[in-house]
């Protein structure tokens, strides 16, 4: 297993990670198999979108913010129960097809680290499974 580290600056946050885990996924291997990438925070999550237009994530990370707003109403002891709820939403996993070292991503897709709960420093592990 490998880790990427993530320093998020904002508390809500959306960091392209694609370049790292290509990076990181390149140094491993030149094999093809499955690579999946974990993130092991219950206030954060990863999904893949559009990364050609900085509208998307900003559109994206405005859209969480008004689906889920950080709520006085919510019970949460650490006051964090949006990001909780974001977090689950997005959900803590992605798995990719992985052919000879290189990530196969769709034209416009990139892989997005989602912080809700920042600043803070994480990371995102990465395991490659080969295909033999």
């Amino acid at each position: 297993m490998e880790k990427i580290e993530v320093k998020t600056s904002q508390r809500s946050q959306i960091l392209d990670i694609t370049s790292q885990v290509q990076a990181c996924l390149s140094q491993q291997t030149k094999k093809s198999g499955m690579l999946l990438v974990f993130c092991p925070h219950t206030t954060a999550g990863l999904t893949v979108n559009e990364n050609a237009d900085p509208s998307v994530k900003s559109d994206m990370g405005g859209f969480l913010g008004r689906l889920v707003p950080r709520d006085p109403a919510f019970t949460h002891a650490e006051g964090n129960a949006d990001s909780h709820i974001k977090g689950s939403l997005l959900g803590c996993s992605q798995t990719f097809i992985v052919e000879r070292g290189g990530l196969q991503l769709g034209t416009w897709q990139g892989i997005y680290f989602m912080e809700f709960d920042g600043p803070r420093q994480r990371e995102v592990w990465l395991q490659f499974v080969p295909k033999d």
